[in-house]
């Protein structure tokens, strides 16, 4: 183990830069003539356009043009699309309806872009935005997720019922059969509230088109440049390598930062039209409107039993929101993401799932950090916690019953999944142990005796990811030893310039400040599968590390002519001096940077150029437990949490500094969702009425308590490293935990269920109306 290498709690070398202000965000970025890209967005959630006028707004001072879904179309513009398929349930029809980069005919949502104005700046362009006529006809709208399959109102006219599919997966037949023998039978209703990502950094771009070279360069905030350029092409009907697509810094993705949006496509466009740099930046209440949402779904879970209280079945009907388009991954998010989850940590010997996917007049809603494993857990957990409360059941001694122990791995669930590895009872038991949970009594009778309610809630989770698509990397050496690593994951803030600077550093022993990184640019890195699903680390670190391994390949026939030994006599050794070349059974040793500067540089200047690629077997499945105690005051309803502990299974563990960041982060967002975020429309008007930080809650600082964080890792079988992604965990575990730890508080009010979000006027109603109840 080196000292910057794998394990080692090493400080994040992005931070210095950042926090100087040297860092590049894409609004950051300036041009010579630079003009300013406006979007005009309906003010309606459903209307038909019946005519719009730009005559008098091209007129006005500072226009350069307005671009409107005429000018698209004439152009051969394409809409945006989802490129997920379905295999939907038989007899039933899928209903793909792409993104229109701007509305033509008809407006579907809120905040859909009418037309395009360009300007020399912004206050003109939205002076000029108000200029522009346009007619509509409003039409009637449905927003709400539950009422969509009933709703009179059509987001499509040629979508019946507004279903955009209509899905399944697993045995329905045996699962069918579990519940027929079940001796119990537990249901729970769920509601899975819709979220805004709200990154600190909102979405933003810049479009240049070198006409010379007939390439469009566009500077963007992404999760991964290659996908990107790749769909631009798409939309334009063109080639990508008439696309160069660039980005810096990243404030935030959580994976609404995954997709093509029209505001680039528009921009690219814009840029063409008037030749001329255009750039485009959301305000935060554009944001709002414009950014694809998370989660939204409504289920019926069910859980059949035994007498001794084993599960024999679980059956789930969930109905998912898409909004009033399907956006690049929205049909995976739902269907085959959120589903193959359902196991848990649990035996469970059938499981049936039936997704529909409904269209409202909503924007679309896509992936959110965990990109339907944290509406799995929360539907799983949920309800186990209710199964073991109506079975009058320990909830951990439920949990422990059920769970799949370790003599079973590797253990194929009914929805497809073979986990590899992991303790999922002694992670479980390990958490209730640093949670004290022997000690709550007491502290619940103090809380009581204070005029609050508490509760414990507990939940295991477990997730699949880093899988999918293959990643590479490119080691580039210099004379003097140091290294540029360009790879084809893009940091949002994770620190991965740190771990993959450890990475090579565990390999050829050199230290950090001789390592560079480029991402970003799809022209420099030649390939690259983003980042989301918390892959970087451990598919795009193996590819490093792969890399690296090449780089002493192509080195060690120099090593042999400075030591003057046949090259099989020769190793690479990492020291605490530093990496190099030995000759065995003797004390000759020649360091790296001495070989590289005895290379011949070729015309690039590198001495060496080490390659790496790595393709997942299959995924990895971090797991862990959260126990949460939360207080509810009885006179407010005013929830607090008391106490969060959480230890989790993430195999090897690169930098723990960086790891817990990652779950502390998760669990934030997590608790967000549970208590305090929503989006939420009028049911009516299809109105956003959450549309600023006024109305929509953000966790901050003073709701959570410290974090007791711990490992218990069992190496992954599955990863070269042994690592399991991390990224996304503390999302997935804190809402189920959360929400459960409410129920425990305000079980003796009869309350079995609290949705999300659970705020104060709501546990405060659900108190009194329960003590008004008794009362009577």
């Amino acid at each position: 183990m080196t000292k910057f290498g794998i394990g080692q709690p090493v400080t994040r070398s992005e931070d210095t830069r950042l926090l100087r202000g040297a860092g590049r965000y894409t609004d950051d970025v300036r041009v010579p003539g630079q003009k300013v890209g406006y979007v005009l967005r309906s003010p309606h959630a459903h209307a038909a356009i019946l005519s719009m006028d730009t005559a008098d707004a091209a007129s006005m001072p500072g226009i350069h043009a307005i671009i409107t879904a005429t000018d698209l179309k004439q152009a051969g513009i394409k809409d945006i699309p989802c490129v997920v398929p379905l295999r939907v349930r038989a007899g039933t029809t899928l209903h793909m309806k792409h993104r229109p980069v701007l509305a033509d005919g008809f407006v579907r949502h809120v905040g859909e872009p009418v037309a395009f104005i360009v300007a020399d700046s912004l206050y003109e362009a939205m002076d000029a935005a108000d200029a522009v006529m346009v007619d509509y006809d409003m039409l009637d709208a449905v927003a709400d997720t539950g009422a969509a399959l009933s709703h009179p109102a059509q987001v499509h006219g040629d979508v019946p019922a507004n279903l955009a599919y209509d899905w399944e997966k697993g045995n329905r037949a045996a699962t069918d059969d579990a519940f027929a023998k079940a001796a119990r039978v537990v249901r729970l209703d769920l509601i899975n509230n819709r979220l805004s990502a709200n990154p600190l950094e909102g979405r933003a771009c810049l479009a240049d088109h070198d006409a010379g070279a007939d390439v469009t360069r566009l500077t963007v905030g992404s999760q991964g440049v290659h996908d990107m350029r790749d769909m631009l092409a798409g939309v334009f009907g063109e080639d990508p390598a008439r696309f160069h697509v660039l980005t810096h810094e990243v404030g935030g993705g959580f994976g609404m930062k995954l997709f093509c949006y029209p505001e680039y496509v528009l921009a690219c466009f814009a840029a063409r039209k008037v030749g001329a740099p255009v750039a485009w930046t959301s305000s935060r209440a554009e944001a709002f409107l414009s950014d694809d949402h998370g989660r939204d779904n409504v289920s019926v879970a069910e859980l059949a039993l035994d007498t001794d209280g084993r599960i024999l079945g679980l059956r789930a009907d969930i109905i998912a929101n898409m909004g009033a388009y399907l956006s690049n991954y929205a049909t995976y998010i739902q269907t085959d993401g959120q589903t193959k989850m359902l196991s848990g940590v649990y035996q469970i010997p059938a499981i049936y799932a039936r997704v529909r996917g409904v269209y409202t007049h909503t924007q679309p809603v896509d992936a959110y950090r965990g990109a339907g494993r944290p509406e799995a857990a929360y539907l799983v957990e949920r309800l186990i916690d209710k199964a073991a409360r109506e079975i009058g059941q320990d909830p951990a001694s439920f949990r422990r019953l059920n769970m799949i122990p370790p003599s079973a791995m590797p253990y194929r669930t009914p929805m497809g999944h073979i986990y590899d590895s992991g303790d999922f009872a002694g992670t479980l038991d390990a958490a209730l142990e640093r949670a004290d949970r022997a000690g709550f009594p007491a502290r619940r009778a103090k809380a009581r005796a204070e005029g609050r309610l508490l509760g414990l809630g507990i939940a295991t989770y477990i997730e699949a990811c880093s899988g999918g698509a293959p990643e590479s990397a490119e080691l580039l050496v210099k004379p003097d030893g140091s290294v540029l690593l360009l790879i084809g994951t893009q940091s949002n803030g994770q620190g991965h310039e740190t771990a993959y600077k450890q990475l090579i550093a565990e390999v050829l022993g050199i230290a950090p400040e001789a390592i560079a990184m480029v991402q970003g640019d799809s022209q420099q890195v030649k390939t690259g599968g983003g980042t989301g699903g918390s892959r970087s680390i451990p598919t795009g670190g193996v590819a490093v590390r792969e890399g690296a391994a090449d780089v002493i390949t192509q080195a060690r026939p120099v090593a042999a002519k400075l030591l003057e030994a046949d090259e099989g006599a020769i190793r690479f050794e990492v020291t605490g001096e530093g990496g190099g070349f030995a000759v065995a059974g003797s004390n000759r040793f020649v360091p790296f940077a001495e070989v590289a500067a005895a290379a011949t540089p070729d015309g690039d200047g590198n001495v060496f150029r080490g390659t790496g690629k790595y393709s997942p077997p299959s995924n990895t499945f971090p797991n862990g437990t959260h126990v949460v105690e939360i207080s509810v005051e009885i006179d407010t309803g005013v929830p607090r949490i008391e106490r969060y502990t959480v230890v989790d299974d993430f195999g090897t563990v690169l930098n723990p500094l960086l790891l817990e960041g990652q779950v502390h982060g998760g669990i934030a967002q997590g608790m967000g969702q549970a208590l305090l975020e929503l989006i939420r429309f009028d049911t009516d008007s299809g109105q956003l009425l959450t549309g600023s930080f006024m109305d929509y809650a953000m966790p901050r600082a003073d709701h959570l308590p410290m974090i007791d964080f711990s490992l218990r890792p069992v190496p992954c079988t599955t990863n070269p490293l042994g690592l399991k992604g991390a990224g996304e965990a503390g999302a997935i575990g804190a809402c189920p935990a959360i929400i459960n730890a409410l129920v425990d508080a305000l079980a003796d009010h009869g309350v079995t269920h609290v949705d999300m979000p659970a705020t104060a006027p709501v546990l405060w109603r659900l108190i009194h109306s329960a003590t008004a109840a008794n009362a009577a």
